[in-house]
């Protein structure tokens, strides 16, 4: 199956992290997102896996940066389409951070 343009993801990457956000182009590893947030931490989601599909039991306890208008990934490894229900969850999780 090939992601189409415009759907949102979770993407993985090998040293860059655990980002959100809405898939502009993929190149090999490179993958721009655009109105991205990185998943810093989460909690009630076992996985990644089960975030990209059930999204948190437990927003309050999750850290989710603030969003950025776009962003390249070099090292991807992993990309998973969301679930609209997860959309919706991931979205409602509050801006975590300093300051």
């Amino acid at each position: 199956m090939i992601m189409q343009k415009g759907i949102k993801v979770i993407v993985r990457g090998d040293r860059s992290g655990v980002f959100f956000g809405t898939l502009e182009e993929r190149n090999g590893q490179e993958v721009t997102l655009s109105n991205c947030r990185r998943i810093w931490y989460w909690d009630g989601a076992a996985s990644i896996s089960q975030l990209a599909v059930d999204g948190t039991s437990k927003p309050e306890e999750c850290k989710f940066t603030v969003v950025v208008s776009e962003i390249l990934i070099l090292d991807a490894v992993e990309i998973i389409s969301c679930t609209d229900r997860a959309i919706k969850s991931i979205e409602s999780v509050r801006i975590w951070k300093i300051g």
